[in-house]
């Protein structure tokens, strides 16, 4: 039990200085990984480790992301800083016989550059050398499941100087010079949402964090509490002790069961710690967290419609002010960020507000994390200082487009965001930047589309997940959302006309200044900025001039099948060793064939 600022210092001095084993085997156990079977590759490290009587000597631990998703699975074997990626099964006993027992590196497992030279390490993969980890500090470093491994790496220290060393006004403070703004989209200035739920008078107040994560391509804040949930719980206690809360809760989507779990098990080791709950580190100040799984729905990552879901009922926004920091949860005073938003707040305390402020740009302090994806080499989480370009992002980090093919445009923000074209390449990442070029930082989500992706379908896409994810409260965003995706899909079905063009145009401003919440404000942005840069590609269907389907070449088809056993609406026709047919009104256009015919016999529409 830590019962004292004291305490804590001592358990961590302790832990800091206890003799580690030979090695330390660390397996990435995050989402990514954990679908290519990195939990058995873990499984196994720990048997076969125990099996031979190495464990004296060596340990085989999980941690949360490495970031580089796209090359996962992933382990790493400290102190000698090596990284293995793309594991199988069959690589296990290589590493152990090779790597553990002998010292040498497998070397044909580790990263492997565009030079062609073998990474050993972080820094020698061009992936990580521009990023800079604040809200991802301890992925890849820490066992999520350890409260102790979170305490040897500063844990806990930030909320012990908080609640013994400073009046709530004076974290308060560090937090607004800071310059730290919500991570969620909106980019409202943390430590003013901080001094406005402090200044509000009440007998009972709230701190909640937001782990609603819900965008399509999104996974950054779902990575921080698999990989590190005590810094959430940290930075909520700190919250609390801030605006005057005894009580927070965190609003998680039920499906995140490989993030839940960790979570729930800081939130148990963290009361029997003393680090939760009554009287914390001795003090007066008393703080309890509770968590509250939400079923999905889109809108409730809007703050007045999750608070509406916490309380039972059904998740609709409702119109503001009066804001959650006067009237919120039960009607009591709340705070809400979200999770990459609490990240960053131990670190701050820690540091301090100057340290922070000079990251990023004049308006945007600080670090910004995205979920790369989509049409690029290297996938993943990529945690930048803010004002880093989308060309350093997308070449330096992501590797460019795969295959040789030429950068079209990045989808930033989600279903809330718009797209940002090649003359953007070098524009620099920040929250004013990109309200400017017609988007919004949103989340974090980026996604990179090549040469080939059909615009207006990407919008399509985008429209048909927020017309199905909206409350249906207002009627702007029930009935115009519907009706915009209904005028898309008229186009790509090549039943559309130029004035068609007109009536989405109209109707997204309309949709757009009508709506009640952010859900409807911004779900005509995919259409506003893609009709704004590729208008060209919309009239080519309403005009008609698109032919929307893939042909088959007869005098190269070899009849292989390979196309029709890959087609996922068996809209291919034909017999082994003859020319195969594609069904043009039935295709819809995915690709698949192309990729798969051996001697490029499919033509592109």
């Amino acid at each position: 039990m830590i019962r004292s600022y004291d305490d804590l210092q001592n358990r961590r001095a302790t832990l800091q200085t206890q003799k580690p084993k030979r090695l330390e085997v660390i397996v990435c156990a995050g989402t990514s990984c954990l679908s290519s079977d990195s939990d058995i590759i873990l499984d196994m490290l720990q048997k076969d480790v125990l099996d031979r009587g190495l464990d004296i000597e060596v340990e085989v631990v999980k941690s949360g992301c490495f970031l580089f998703c796209g090359q996962g699975p992933m382990l790493k074997v400290m102190p000698d800083d090596v990284i293995y990626v793309q594991l199988t099964l069959k690589d296990v006993n290589r590493i152990i016989e090779e790597h553990i027992i002998k010292g040498n590196i497998v070397t044909d497992l580790l990263y492997e550059r565009d030079d062609k030279k073998r990474a050993k390490n972080e820094s020698d993969t061009p992936y990580y050398k521009k990023q800079r980890r604040i809200a991802l500090r301890n992925l890849g470093i820490i066992n999520p499941d350890s409260l102790d491994d979170y305490l040897e790496y500063n844990g806990y220290e930030a909320m012990a100087r908080a609640i013994t060393k400073m009046t709530p006004e004076d974290v308060i403070e560090v937090v607004k010079t800071s310059g730290l703004r919500g991570r969620g989209g909106g980019g409202f200035p943390t430590g003013l949402k901080w001094k406005f739920t402090r200044a509000t008078k009440s007998d009972e107040k709230y701190v909640i964090c937001n782990a609603d994560e819900g965008d399509p391509g999104a996974f950054m804040d779902r990575s921080i509490m698999e990989g590190d949930p005590h810094s959430i719980i940290e930075a909520m206690i700190i919250n609390g002790y801030a605006v005057g809360a005894n009580n927070g809760l965190i609003y998680i989507r039920a499906e995140y069961e490989i993030a839940a779990k960790p979570l729930f098990k800081a939130l148990i080791d963290a009361r029997e710690a003393g680090l939760l709950g009554k009287e914390i580190l001795g003090t007066d100040f008393s703080f309890d967290i509770e968590v509250k799984l939400g079923a999905g729905a889109f809108v409730c990552g809007e703050e007045t419609a999750l608070i509406h879901s916490m309380e039972g009922k059904r998740g609709e926004p409702t119109t503001k002010p009066p804001f959650p920091s006067e009237v919120g949860f039960r009607g009591k005073p709340s705070n809400v960020n979200n999770v990459e938003t609490y990240a960053n707040i131990p670190p701050i305390l820690v540091h301090g507000a100057d340290w922070f402020n000079k990251i990023g740009t004049k308006n945007s302090k600080g670090t910004k994390v995205f979920a790369l994806a989509g049409n690029i080499e290297n996938i993943g989480l990529v945690e930048v200082p803010m004002g880093t370009t989308f060309r350093e992002i997308i070449y330096d980090i992501g590797g460019g487009i795969p295959n040789g093919k030429k950068f079209k445009a990045v989808q930033i923000g989600g279903p809330s965001g718009g797209v940002v074209t090649e003359k953007d390449l070098d524009m620099e990442i920040d929250y004013d930047s990109l309200q400017q070029a017609g988007s919004m930082m949103g989340s974090g989500g980026m996604i990179v589309m090549d040469e080939d992706t059909d615009i207006v379908e990407i919008a399509k896409f985008y429209l048909d997940f927020t017309q199905d994810e909206s409350c249906g409260k207002c009627t702007p965003c029930r009935i115009g959302t519907k009706r915009l995706y209904e005028i898309l899909e008229k186009l790509t079905n090549m039943e559309g006309t130029p004035h068609d063009l007109e009536l989405l145009e109209t109707l997204s401003e309309n949709v757009k200044n009508a709506s009640l919440c952010g859900l409807g404000q911004s779900a005509p942005n995919p259409v506003l900025s893609t009709l704004k840069h590729f208008r060209d590609e919309y009239e080519d269907y309403a005009y008609r001039r698109k032919r929307t389907a893939y042909v088959v070449d007869g005098q190269k088809c070899i009849g292989c099948t390979k196309c029709a056993r890959v087609c996922p609406v068996d809209c291919i026709a034909g017999k082994p060793r003859e020319v195969h047919v594609i069904t043009e009104s039935d295709c819809i256009a995915c690709g698949a064939c192309y990729d798969a015919c051996p001697v490029d016999a499919i033509i592109k529409p």
